[in-house]
């Protein structure tokens, strides 16, 4: 995700059922109502009806400092979580905010913390023709498979954790080195380095030529399935480690993923042959899945409804109904200020009433910084949270 932004305490034990149903706490369970009728009276009277299945209603990017400026509160906006970029937390800040009556959550970047590459630059991703690949448009990606690297961001992962009271962490850029954010995305293929090789022979038997290039041919052609595999495997690995850390240290915290919003029908299945993302296997560690549908920048500027087909499609391949006693949670973040297509005032009843439909239980709002330099647009999120509040 392109962003503006770029004391230890205790573990407590509890279930990760409990920490969801705290985060639900005053939520209802939907009644007779359906969502036909919530969409009927959306269109009809250009305002949504309360949806009580909505747990969450959220701001990604920074504490919003300039509410409180204005001698208001979140919840005068209906406001009621907040994300923040690990680099940016402070535990008097979040305390502020926790007496308001808000969830605060971080941000962790885990596969794009591109410095660490200064003095390890063997932590690169290496390309089919054996060389380090460079950056597409600038995103430059770290090798899942380098274990300097993982013990590196794990340890950062725990000190996160130990050091601030925040209500649950999410995982951001675990996926392979890419720039997928985009209407026509780059996604080289790679981590065909001499230790990622080994490996994978050792994983699954399979041999391969010596060389790398000769290598990647054979694991982008005959062996594609196996690779793609294999590799996702790893990334989920990944996850499984984060989860011991957190029910570790912060026990009570949540543990969500920001990713990609694509189906595995969508381009050529790419989530998981170049991204490495297996959304099904990384489930079992994880509680929230905050699914990306940025459909401006995503060349779906004039189709909004697009986001609720793809929550819908991640919905039914993690087998979720949207029902707030569910496992698994999706809380998508949609796009409410510019980046490429500009996101006019008048969309964004749109878009959030995409976002907010079941299987959604909770939504947040890309993102605070730019969206708080147009109040025109925090009036308008402000009148649809409100709207939907139970």
């Amino acid at each position: 995700m392109t962003r503006p932004i770029d004391s230890s305490q205790p573990a407590q034990k509890c279930s990760r059922r409990d920490a969801l149903k705290s985060v639900a706490t005053g939520a209802l369970a939907v009644g007779a109502m359906g969502i036909s009728s919530v969409r009927s009276t959306f269109a009809d009277q250009g305002k949504p009806e309360p949806r009580p299945w909505i747990q969450i209603r959220g701001i990604y990017g920074g504490f919003p400092d300039e509410i409180l400026k204005r001698g208001q509160t979140p919840a005068d906006y209906g406001i009621n979580a907040i994300w923040i970029g690990s680099g940016g937390l402070k535990q008097n800040k979040i305390e502020q905010y926790h007496q308001l009556g808000l969830k605060v959550f971080a941000e962790f970047n885990s596969m794009h913390f591109a410095s660490y590459l200064k003095e390890h630059p063997e932590a690169a991703p290496i390309g089919a023709d054996g060389m380090p690949s460079p950056p597409p448009h600038g995103w430059q990606g770290v090798s899942a498979f380098d274990t300097g690297y993982r013990r590196s961001r794990m340890n950062e992962f725990r000190r996160v954790l130990k050091t601030f009271d925040i209500d649950g962490i999410w995982l951001d850029y675990h996926h392979s080195h890419a720039s997928w954010e985009r209407a026509e995305p780059v996604m080289p293929d790679t981590d065909f380095s001499p230790t990622t090789l080994k490996q994978f022979q050792e994983k699954t038997g399979i041999k391969l030529q010596d060389s790398v290039t000769a290598g990647a041919e054979q694991l982008l052609g005959p062996h594609r399935e196996e690779w793609t595999q294999f590799r996702c495997d790893v990334f989920t690995d990944w996850v499984r480690e984060y989860r011991d850390i957190l029910d570790t240290v912060r026990s009570k915290a949540l543990l969500g993923t920001f990713h990609c919003p694509w189906s595995n029908e969508d381009r050529d299945g790419a989530i998981r042959h170049k991204l490495a993302i297996d959304l099904p296997a990384q489930a079992k560690y994880l509680d929230i899945f905050s699914i990306m549908p940025y459909h401006a920048r995503f060349g779906h500027h004039h189709d909004p409804a697009w986001i609720a087909r793809q929550t819908k499609k991640l919905a039914k391949e993690l087998s979720l109904k949207g029902e707030s006693d569910e496992k698994h949670q999706i809380w998508p973040i949609v796009q409410l200020a510019d980046w490429g297509e500009p996101v006019g005032i008048d969309q964004i009843p749109e878009v959030l009433n995409a976002g907010t439909t079941q299987p959604s239980t909770g939504v947040m709002v890309f993102h605070w910084s730019g969206v708080s330099k147009d109040w025109q647009k925090v009036e308008a999120l402000g009148r649809f949270y409100r709207g939907i509040r139970p």
